[in-house]
């Protein structure tokens, strides 16, 4: 690939149609209530859902009597760009950044409540992909959108709420890793964020690559069967594997050391990171929204997990094959200059 300069930002609305039949396509000019009918009509309710969209709150079913929730802000230009990604792309990664936090703690989602917050001029049919992504990625676990609310902003801003179920197991936190334990892997990494060093460059291929970046592919299944397993402590992959599993030793207070001749780097990413001088380890320790998940277990993982790492007595940090990474930061950090 050759060295181009890193392309700029775009808007992410359009300018106001003047026509009045354009105008019916934009949030302006079909309004709240309209935007909130065309986003939600025809849509089944989902397990669990006892009430959903077009009330003052939804009602869902919670069997456990407990409910596992988090959220996620994406802000366009910060989180996603709309002219690297789809709308329907967009919205299946900010249902997944959501859903991988719920499977992390080993539950199964139920459902999303989504705030959106959009400039009036932005074209309904950016809104309707945006929310054809978010239910099509709940669904794929069985959860769907049950609520939400919308705003005006001059950007494009998705917050969303996922909730789950722990359906009687109970919930693994970052906190429970002790001395002794295995360090596991579940899903891939690095894919992601050499798709984000692709576009960065102005090019769109290798598509696998480029892709991972648009739409992560978590392991939802495998919290759960983490949990059911045994798993001592657990977290979604979101920021980079070790920046993530420092933050499980320091919850923890452990030391752990994580073994890359353990980490297979895909033939993909080494002809990317050939191509743009990049050690595609680094992008494999240190790139984050893949969303795999990461676990500690007392023994040997379940099927379908990899050993990449131990646990051990020790100042809270995280190794690299028995030294401190100096490859850069482990991982992405909002605030950090």
């Amino acid at each position: 690939m050759p060295n181009v300069p890193e392309v700029t930002p775009v808007p992410t609305s359009q300018p106001f149609p003047t026509g009045e039949a354009e105008a019916e396509n934009t949030l302006a000019g079909i309004g709240e209530f309209g935007l909130i009918g065309r986003l939600t009509q025809g849509r089944s309710p989902t397990r669990g859902t006892l009430l959903g969209p077009g009330d003052d709150a939804a009602v869902v079913a919670a069997p456990d009597g407990r409910v596992v929730a988090c959220t996620d802000v994406l802000v366009a230009g910060v989180h996603f760009r709309l002219d690297w990604s789809g709308p329907e792309q967009i919205g299946r990664k900010a249902a997944a950044a959501n859903l991988a936090d719920v499977a992390a703690m080993g539950a199964v989602p139920t459902g999303l409540l989504v705030g959106l917050a959009c400039p009036p001029d932005m074209p309904v049919e950016t809104l309707s992909g945006l929310t054809d992504g978010l239910w099509a990625e709940a669904q794929s676990v069985g959860a769907g959108v049950i609520g939400g609310d919308v705003t005006s902003s001059p950007t494009l801003v998705v917050a969303v709420t996922a909730l789950g179920d722990l359906e009687g197991r109970e919930a693994v936190t970052r906190a429970g890793a002790r001395p002794g334990d295995t360090v596991a892997l579940a899903g891939r990494v690095g894919w992601a964020a050499a798709g984000w060093a692709v576009l960065a460059r102005g090019f769109r291929s290798p598509v696998a690559v480029v892709s991972a970046h648009r739409v992560p592919e978590p392991p939802y299944a495998s919290g759960p069967q983490a949990a059911a397993a045994g798993a001592t402590a657990m977290i979604d992959v979101s920021d980079g594997l070790l920046a993530d599993l420092g933050h499980v030793a320091r919850a923890s207070g452990v030391r752990i050391d994580v073994r890359t001749a353990a980490l297979a780097v895909p033939a993909r990413l080494v002809d990317v990171g050939a191509a743009l001088g990049v050690d595609p380890m680094h992008w494999l320790l240190t790139g984050g929204e893949d969303h795999a998940l990461a676990a500690t277990f007392p023994g040997e993982p379940p099927e379908g997990w990899i050993t990449i790492g131990t646990v051990a007595e020790g100042e809270p940090e995280v190794l690299v094959d028995g030294r401190v990474y100096d490859g850069g930061p482990g991982g992405w950090d909002h605030f950090a200059r």
